[in-house]
Order: C-alpha cells, then sequence, then structure tokens
C-alpha cells in the first residue's frame, strides 16, 4: 500500500516539474499593447469595423494595420481613446454610408426560434423558445447580424431617430454631409 502511495506522489512530482519546465520553456508571450487596445473596445463582437471580433481588430490597430476609427459601438469616445493610447492622430468616425438603425422584431411574424438570440453579439434580443422575441433598444448596436438567421424574416432595421442623447455637434469646417458621425447631425442654421 505504501509502496503505491510512493509511486502515484512520484508520478505526480514528476508531471508537475514536466509541466511547470514546459509552460516556462513554451512560453507565448501576448502583445501588450494589442491587450491594452482590446481592454478599450466595446466587445460587441459586431465584425462592423471588418474583423471577425473585438480582438482581431486590437491586433490589426497594434501592427498598424488599421485605423482607429472603425468601431462603430465604441464611438467617437473609443476613437479619442485609442489615439491617445497608440499616438495617432484621432481621425473621425468611418460610417459605411447607412444611417443608424436598430433591429425591430414584428411581434406577428415572430416564432420563437431563438436563432436571432445566439446571433446577436452584445445580447440585446430577449426571449425564450417558442415564445415572442423582443429588442433592447438602448443595447442594439445595429449590426444587422440578427437579419440572416431569421427563418421567417421578421426581423426589420428602423432608422434611429435623432434626439437629445444622440444628436453630435457638426465637426468644424465641415457640413453635415461631410461628417463622418454615425448620428445624423442637425443644420446649424
Amino acid at each position: 500500500m505504501l509502496a503505491a502511495i510512493l509511486a502515484i506522489a512520484a508520478l505526480a512530482a514528476f508531471f508537475g516539474l514536466l509541466l511547470g519546465y514546459s509552460a516556462i520553456r513554451f512560453r507565448v508571450e501576448g502583445d501588450p499593447i494589442a491587450d491594452q487596445i482590446d481592454s478599450l473596445l466595446p466587445q460587441t463582437q459586431c465584425g462592423q469595423c471588418g474583423h471577425p471580433g473585438c480582438r482581431p481588430y486590437a491586433e490589426a490597430l497594434a501592427k498598424g494595420e488599421d485605423d482607429v476609427n472603425k468601431c462603430l459601438p465604441g464611438g467617437e469616445a473609443l476613437v479619442l481613446a485609442l489615439s491617445d493610447l497608440l499616438g495617432r492622430e484621432p481621425v473621425a468616425m468611418e460610417v459605411k454610408e447607412k444611417v443608424p438603425s436598430v433591429a425591430m422584431i414584428d411581434p406577428t411574424l415572430c416564432i420563437g426560434c431563438t436563432l436571432c438570440l445566439q446571433a446577436c453579439p452584445v445580447d440585446a434580443i430577449i426571449g425564450a423558445a417558442k415564445q415572442l422575441h423582443g429588442v433592447l433598444i438602448d443595447e442594439c448596436t445595429g449590426c444587422e447580424l440578427c437579419l440572416p438567421p431569421c427563418p421567417v424574416q421578421c426581423i426589420r432595421m428602423r432608422p434611429l431617430t435623432e434626439d437629445i442623447p444622440r444628436w453630435r455637434w457638426p465637426y468644424p469646417g465641415k457640413q453635415p454631409s461631410d461628417t463622418a458621425s454615425p448620428v445624423p447631425v442637425r443644420d446649424a442654421a
């Protein structure tokens, strides 16, 4: 009995030393700048920046392969924070010629399949299986990732109305049509 205990203890010590050595010898260093950028990003994984998620976008920014103005859910505050972190000039938000919008679910067509819930990267859609689903307007980023999986096409994108919290000042020296803000801008007149 004592021999079995000693044999197991010796094997445990050997494998512990082997794992410890492997962890030191084969350690993979992460990019600390990419980690800092990733911590600033909103983690919506929406793909609006052209990357499959926030981490790949952070790695591209750290390598200098992409601009700081691609994350629409992060908004202008994120552009300023990323510019400050990377020592780059702030650039106006890049808008892909689409009006800011949010998803709306038609209650007469929704069958409660939950496919849109699974596709939503920010958990803005709520509901249960075989029950009517709803969208949390304040959480929806307008990424449109919920549209393709819907088997009955009950989800429509509704443009956001311009109101006080969403209104942005026009950039100096530019006309409202030139503004790269993701939100419509009021005329100064």
